[in-house]
């Protein structure tokens, strides 16, 4: 079983690795992949050393399984060519998820749409898929209309260079800005640029991910998302609006019972989810502060907290590899 980590030096890339020894997911030869300058130097990885090899060599070997975490435009360029060998990329970038030939994967949700023709699998934002999997448990009891969220995502979102700002502003310390604005004792509500219509592109994903994912049009969903000085994971305050009146008991069984969500709801005793305190290093989604919206009819009110390197990234692509072992669907 030979697994490809394209971008393995970088932060999700190095949560991948992590993630896949902590599953214990059968690797017999690792390939890890980065950009041109880091070719030759090795890697650490389950008690051995892995040389870092280029795409070109990594296509070459032929790997049944290639982990994608190093942006767009390389994944644009190289994921077509891996595929053509007979890899299954699973790719952490944007580049492919609205492709409608290309299926965007949250295992809980929609594993089971995946076939031996799937060769490029795209892995659906982070901010996304911890806000879904809330969603889709509650979808299938009311029905979800319209969702309002709004953000507040981890430095480590946009990466080492961002989690260093943040570390140096403490510090009182020059540095490289990964931001425009200092980010220590502030927030910033833009992540990714700007559109046509005001919202930003980390909006618009959220709004078109969550329709594709979920396979249903109808629901709306309208996004604010804000970079906090925070690490752990992303946190959302999410407002649902169903065609149907949801009763708070069974909203909490449905979620209790839904693989992969930990229900943290009991505000008198101080429990709810937490970036730093619950999400950061696990691979679960945390909802909490559950009500109803008294000011509309058939909609409630949650927190939702993830660790967006892992669940919002490295594990759930581990998960769709996983998946697609389990089914057979590897042709390499």
């Amino acid at each position: 079983m030979k697994v490809a980590v394209v971008g393995a030096t970088g932060l999700v890339g190095t949560k991948m690795l992590e993630v896949l020894a902590e599953h214990n997911f059968p690797i017999t030869e690792l390939i890890p992949v980065a950009s041109e300058k880091s070719v030759g130097k090795t890697i650490e990885w389950q008690n051995k050393s892995w040389q870092v090899v280029s795409m070109t060599d990594a296509i070459a070997a032929r790997p049944a399984i290639a982990l994608f975490s190093a942006g767009g435009s390389t994944s644009l360029e190289w994921a077509p060519k891996f595929a053509e060998v007979g890899t299954v990329v699973i790719d952490n970038s944007s580049a492919w998820r609205m492709d409608p030939s290309k299926k965007l994967i949250v295992p809980e949700i929609n594993g089971d749409t995946l076939t031996p023709e799937d060769r490029i699998i795209a892995n659906p934002n982070c901010s996304t898929i911890q806000m879904v999997m809330v969603l889709q448990p509650l979808h299938q009891l009311y029905k979800v209309k319209r969702v309002v969220v709004s953000t507040y995502q981890s430095v480590t979102g946009t990466g080492k260079k961002a989690v260093d700002q943040l570390m140096n502003e403490r510090l009182g310390m020059e540095g490289e800005m990964a931001y425009r604005y200092t980010i220590d004792l502030n927030l910033i509500p833009q992540i990714d640029v700007f559109m046509d219509n005001g919202y930003t592109k980390e909006e618009m994903k959220m709004v078109n991910e969550t329709k594709k994912i979920m396979d249903d049009d109808s629901i709306r969903v309208t996004a604010t998302c804000v970079r906090v000085p925070v690490m752990g994971g992303h946190s959302e305050s999410v407002n649902i609006e169903f065609e149907n009146a949801p009763d708070l008991n069974e909203v909490r069984s449905a979620l209790s019972s839904f693989s992969g969500i930990t229900l943290l709801d009991e505000p008198t005793n101080f429990e709810y989810p937490m970036p730093l305190i619950h999400a950061h290093n696990s691979d679960q989604v945390f909802v909490g502060r559950l009500r109803l919206d008294e000011s509309n009819p058939n909609t409630l009110n949650c927190w939702i907290v993830s660790d967006n390197l892992r669940k919002g990234a490295a594990t759930n692509a581990v998960q769709i590899a996983k998946l697609i072992l389990s089914r057979g669907l590897t042709k390499v």
